[in-house]
């Protein structure tokens, strides 16, 4: 009982830690006289893909792997067949064409170049498939890729309406960057040993636990986010915010996992790399189906029924 506890409080601790870093960082770096938008793209980013990095760092570090691992394969799903979805269901999300076109392909590469890379035992006849730390920073470099690309953009058509962080003294800045901080790891710390004893006890995978609940836990803030853009019709962030997220999952947070730690593949991976490889495919062939660079409504069911199906698969293989 005390560990369930801990390992909801740990899910609380996390995002709001999260929360209070960005707020913290956002107002300090307007301070120095940074400007909203480049806030927005760096600390606000990484910010909110902070409860991912942490579990996954903590996971490479106390050996849990397959937790490490399924918690960033069981994110790109979840936001894309239920956040997403959920989101379709309230509003449709009509997709800009640059999003069609290049962030949801890039988004897709990502599966596909972590497909090949955990592929060392098919493709190479290796004993174990591995994500090495060359991996690891080929990984980043892609990021660092797409990193380049976002700032052009938003060089090219900044955003006027984007919000000034808040205006907090250096004292309140520090205490909040230092307070997320420890959220973020004490909240980290807990998840990662809940699940561990969870999957003991119940005689599962950490796998399992790892691309179900710990993903739809750290996946809290995406969900937020993009419901309540769906239902104030920001169909631009509802997606972006997805899209966005699954890019830094792959490329930043398991790419600096497998530099920190190289992580082992178990075999059983293999079928939830190709759900994730699915589901993203899924994504960029549904706006071609119904109204153009649309998901509407009954595709957002569509993608909720797949993703059940998903975890009725997970369990049954234990």
């Amino acid at each position: 009982m005390l560990t369930l506890v801990l390992f909801i409080v740990g899910f609380v601790l996390l995002i709001k830690g999260a929360d209070y870093l960005v707020t913290g960082a956002s107002s300090l770096a307007f301070k120095l006289g940074i400007a909203p938008l480049v806030i927005g793209l760096t600390i606000v980013a990484f910010g909110t893909s902070a409860p991912e990095l942490i579990v996954n760092l903590l996971a490479s570090f106390s050996g849990n792997t397959d937790i490490a691992i399924g918690n960033i394969l069981g994110s790109n799903i979840v936001n894309i067949l239920v956040i997403l979805g959920v989101s379709a269901i309230i509003f449709p999300l009509t997709v800009q064409k640059s999003t069609v076109w290049k962030e949801i392909p890039f988004a897709l590469l990502g599966v596909v170049v972590l497909a090949f890379m955990a592929s060392d035992a098919l493709l190479d006849g290796a004993a174990t498939s591995v994500l090495t730390r060359i991996d690891g920073l080929v990984l980043i470099s892609f990021f660092a890729i797409f990193l380049y690309y976002i700032v052009g953009i938003a060089k090219q058509s900044p955003d006027d309406t984007q919000e000034k962080p808040a205006d907090l003294s250096l004292v309140r800045s520090g205490l909040l960057i230092a307070a997320g901080l420890v959220g973020l790891v004490i909240g980290g710390k807990w998840i990662v040993d809940g699940a561990i004893v969870f999957a003991q006890s119940l005689g599962v995978s950490e796998a399992l636990i790892g691309l179900t609940i710990v993903a739809i836990g750290t996946s809290l803030p995406e969900l937020a986010t993009s419901v309540v853009a769906a239902l104030k019709k920001n169909v631009d962030i509802a997606v972006g915010n997805i899209v966005g997220s699954n890019i830094f999952n792959i490329f930043w947070i398991l790419g600096i996992s497998a530099f920190i730690t190289p992580l082992p593949f178990a075999p059983a991976m293999t079928t939830d790399i190709l759900v994730t490889l699915g589901a993203s495919l899924l994504l960029f062939l549904a706006l071609f189906v119904g109204k153009r660079h649309t998901i509407e409504k009954w595709q957002g069911f569509a993608f909720i029924g797949l993703y059940v199906l998903y975890v009725v698969y997970v369990i049954s293989r234990g």
